[in-house]
């Protein structure tokens, strides 16, 4: 399908509401740095998360806060430019996908040092904008190890929350997959098997698709490629995905 229709096709919505008052972002970062725990920050570096700039504040006292706030793209923008790693994180729950744009996102993305924020940006955040399906080859054709990882957090993101997409387009998907599988970076080939395994986790056909390219994976001379192939295999051929999707 081509990217101009894809882009026409209503976007999923994201759940939560809009704020309904004005919230300055001092009073945001006053608060965060209220609730840091610095054992969380320590802890967190044996994980691959970055810790510059980080207040070490939990994802669940995280998203309970933007609850409380509600949507806030102006909010979200200053919480991002702040540099604080928390507050990048709450931006992305806080951002309104409908007011993304363009420019943001590829602004935004280019920032990204460490896999969480990836992953809430992209994942959760990018899979409902407008342009949710320009992205991915994109971003997949970047040598920056977040940027790359971006553009496969948001495939599996749209695997799970674009509900209904054609298969056409996941299918599209797949030769992003094999032609990122050699790159042997962990955060990158772990979102590049997440994103085959989402697919295939979507319906039978998907199913059959994505299997049929972990199998093609698995010829590749590569390190990479095989660990993806094998781990996607492991699931997407087991009983309970397969009697999952039978049902």
């Amino acid at each position: 399908m081509p990217a101009s229709s894809k882009t026409a096709r209503r976007a999923p919505t994201k759940p939560g509401h809009r704020s309904q008052i004005s919230v300055s972002v001092e009073d945001v970062l006053a608060r965060m740095r209220a609730m840091s725990n610095p054992k969380n920050v320590e802890g967190r570096s044996r994980f691959g998360i970055s810790t510059d700039e980080a207040l070490g504040i939990s994802v669940p006292a995280l998203r309970k806060l933007a609850r409380e706030i509600g949507r806030d793209q102006a909010l979200a923008m200053r919480l991002w430019a702040s540099g604080v790693h928390e507050a990048r994180a709450l931006a992305c729950m806080l951002a309104d996908p409908s007011l993304m744009t363009n420019a943001q996102a590829n602004a935004w993305v280019r920032d990204i040092d460490s896999w969480d924020i990836c992953d809430g940006f992209a994942y959760d955040l990018m899979s409902y904008t407008r342009f949710r399906w320009q992205k991915p080859a994109l971003w997949a054709r970047s040598q920056h190890e977040f940027v790359r990882r971006a553009a496969f957090s948001l495939i599996a993101g749209l695997a799970v929350h674009d509900k209904t997409a054609p298969d056409a387009d996941f299918i599209e998907m797949l030769p992003i997959i094999r032609s990122t599988a050699r790159d042997d970076r962990n955060f990158v080939k772990k979102a590049v098997n997440w994103a085959l395994r989402q697919i295939g986790k979507r319906n039978l056909a998907l199913n059959r698709a994505a299997i049929a390219c972990a199998k093609e994976l698995r010829k590749i001379e590569s390190r990479s490629a095989r660990w993806i192939a094998a781990d996607a295999l492991r699931e997407l051929q087991s009983d309970a995905v397969q009697a999952r999707l039978r049902r």
